[in-house]
């Protein structure tokens, strides 16, 4: 387990990158140790393999520990050092999961719901952001004057957009039928006036 231990406190050593490698470097100083935990788990299995009494219980638990750890660092290789290389990329979405979170808990305090609601579906993108940027004393009027009144209209329409395609999946779900006459009425309709 001291071993393990170790391993996992060098990993964190080379992605603190005190010294300040880019992506190549630390990429290359990963890869290494990351190898370097491969070949003493492919040892300890030869190791186990000629022995005829079983070994000690930490030794199979720890390599299958090992094996995980491989593979999951494997699955997340491809994005992992892209913050080495642009300063302004944060090195974990810990602060967007904070975000998140404290989004879900208002809107579950708001509302009741445990799971997102509708509005929140098809308002997300401006109801998210309200409120979790609402201070606890709420806003005055002229907090809420938009400071740029095409943005404003933009956004406006895009969540107006997104409400009408869930009417339409409203009318839909009452009546398929009736629904889908309409749009081939429409469709079927000469585009240009006789």
């Amino acid at each position: 387990m001291r071993r393990a231990y170790g391993w996992v406190h060098r990993v964190a050593r080379v992605l603190a990158n005190a010294a300040r490698h880019d992506a190549t470097g630390v990429r290359r100083g990963l890869r290494a140790l990351l190898g370097a935990m491969r070949r003493w788990s492919h040892r300890r299995a030869a190791r186990r393999a000629s022995r005829c009494r079983p070994p000690p219980w930490g030794w199979g638990f720890l390599r299958h520990a090992v094996a995980h750890f491989l593979a999951v660092t494997r699955s997340y290789w491809p994005g992992l050092f892209h913050c080495f290389d642009r300063p302004a990329l944060p090195r974990t979405n810990n602060a967007l999961e904070q975000y998140f979170a404290t989004a879900r808990y208002r809107e579950r305090r708001a509302t009741g719901r445990r799971g997102a609601s509708p509005a929140l579906v098809v308002r997300g993108s401006a109801r998210v952001v309200a409120c979790v940027a609402t201070p606890p004393g709420g806003f005055r009027s002229e907090d809420l004057a938009p400071a740029d009144l095409t943005a404003w209209r933009t956004l406006r329409a895009s969540l107006e957009a997104r409400q009408e395609s869930r009417r339409a999946q409203l009318r839909f779900r009452r009546d398929p039928a009736g629904y889908l006459a309409t749009l081939e009425q429409q469709l079927l309709q000469p585009a240009l006036p006789p």
